[in-house]
C-alpha cells in the first residue's frame, strides 16, 4: 500500500467483530500496528480472551463483549465507526448440519442486525466475511465470482443470504459494502482443539502428540488453503480502496492454487520433522467423506487483483512453514 493509503488507514477508527476469534484477532494486530483505531466486539462463543489480551495493552483499542445478535450491542460497537470488518460468525459445515438453527440465528439473523447498525451509524464501507462454500455443488474450476451453485449445507446457505443482503442494503440504503469469500484460512492463532477445529490446525496437533490424524475420504479431495496474511492484506485493501466500481462486490480471498489433503499431511509431515523427527513416522488414517464436502476448491483471483490491487505474498508452502513454527512454539 501507498502512504495514502497508510494514512487512510491509520487515521480510521475500525470495528472488527468477532475480534477474539483466529480472523478477527489478527485483523485488530495490524490495524492497531497501522496506527488505526480499533473496537473489538465478541461474545467469546469460538473466539478466547487470550487473543484479545495483548490487544488490551493499546490506547487505541477497546473492546466490547457481546453478541450479534443483540441490536443494541451492535448499535454500541458501530457508533463513531468508519468502517466495520465483520468476521462474526458461526464458521464450520458439520456444525451448520448438527445445529442449522443456531448457525442461522448468528450468520444470518446477526448479520442482518449489523447491516441495520452499520447503516444507522453512517459506516463508510461495511466489509464482511464470505465464504467459499458459497459455490456449493459448482463443478467448474477455478471458481469465479459470478458462477455458482446450490448451496450444500445449511452454512454455505446462510453465507450466500449474506450476500444477497449486501447487495439489498447498497440498493435499498446506499450502504457501501465489499463480502471476502475466504477460502481456508489458516495460521497463526488458529485454534487446533474442539469438534470443528479446521484441518491444518488439528493435523498439527495430532502429529505433535504422534497422533494419528484422519482424512475424510481418501485425500484426494483439494483446498484452496489461503494463509493468513494474504486474508489481512484483501482487508486492508477493501478500506483503502478508492475505486467506486470496486465496492458492492465481492471478491475470491484465496492463493489461487489447491492442494490435496494427501498432499497436505505429507507437507505437514515434512516441515514438522524439523522439530521432531519422529513425526515422519506417524501413520495417517483414512474415515468416510463428511456431509457437505465440496470435494474440490480453487480460486480465481483475477478480479481481486484487478479492481482491488490483491498481492499476495503467501502460497500454500510458505505459509504452512509459518503456521507450523507457530503452532510449535506457542502450543508444543
Amino acid at each position: 500500500m501507498n502512504k495514502d493509503q497508510l494514512e487512510l488507514l491509520g487515521s480510521s477508527k475500525v470495528l472488527v467483530t468477532g475480534a477474539a476469534g483466529f480472523i478477527g484477532s489478527n485483523l485488530c494486530e495490524t490495524l492497531l500496528e497501522i496506527g488505526a483505531k480499533v473496537v473489538g466486539l465478541d461474545n467469546f462463543a469460538t473466539g478466547h480472551k487470550k487473543n484479545i489480551t495483548p490487544l488490551e495493552q493499546h490506547n487505541s483499542f477497546s473492546f466490547i463483549e457481546g453478541d450479534i445478535r443483540n441490536i443494541e450491542d451492535c448499535h454500541k460497537a458501530c457508533n463513531g465507526v468508519d468502517y466495520v470488518l465483520h468476521q462474526a460468525a458461526l464458521g464450520s459445515v458439520p456444525r451448520s448440519i448438527n445445529d442449522p438453527i443456531t448457525s442461522n440465528d448468528v450468520n444470518v439473523g446477526g448479520f442482518l442486525n449489523m447491516l441495520v447498525a452499520s447503516r444507522d451509524a453512517g459506516v463508510k464501507r461495511f466489509i464482511y466475511a464470505a465464504s467459499s462454500s458459497t459455490y456449493g455443488d459448482s463443478k467448474a474450476l477455478p471458481k469465479v465470482e459470478d458462477k455458482i451453485g446450490k448451496p450444500l449445507s445449511p452454512y454455505a446457505i446462510t453465507k450466500f443470504v449474506n450476500e444477497l443482503y449486501a447487495d439489498n442494503f447498497k440498493k435499498t440504503y446506499d450502504l457501501d459494502t465489499i463480502g471476502l469469500r475466504y477460502f481456508n484460512v489458516f495460521g497463526r492463532k488458529q485454534d487446533p482443539n474442539g469438534a470443528y477445529a479446521a484441518v491444518i490446525p488439528k493435523f498439527v496437533m495430532q502429529f505433535m502428540k504422534h497422533e494419528s490424524p484422519v482424512i475424510n475420504g481418501d485425500g484426494s479431495f483439494s483446498r484452496d488453503f489461503t494463509y493468513i496474511d494474504n486474508v489481512i492484506q484483501m482487508n486492508m485493501r477493501a478500506i483503502v480502496s478508492d475505486n467506486p466500481e470496486a465496492w458492492n462486490n465481492v471478491y475470491n480471498t484465496a492463493f489461487g492454487e489447491r492442494t490435496t489433503l494427501n498432499e497436505l499431511v505429507t507437507l505437514l509431515k515434512e516441515y514438522l520433522s524439523d522439530y521432531d523427527s519422529a513425526i515422519a513416522d506417524v501413520e495417517v488414517k483414512y474415515g468416510p467423506e463428511r456431509r457437505g464436502d465440496v470435494p474440490h476448491s480453487l480460486a480465481s483471483i483475477d478480479k481481486a487483483k484487478t479492481l482491488l490491487e490483491y498481492d499476495p505474498k503467501f502460497d500454500m508452502k510458505l505459509g504452512l512453514k509459518e503456521a507450523v513454527k507457530w503452532y510449535w512454539e506457542n502450543l508444543k
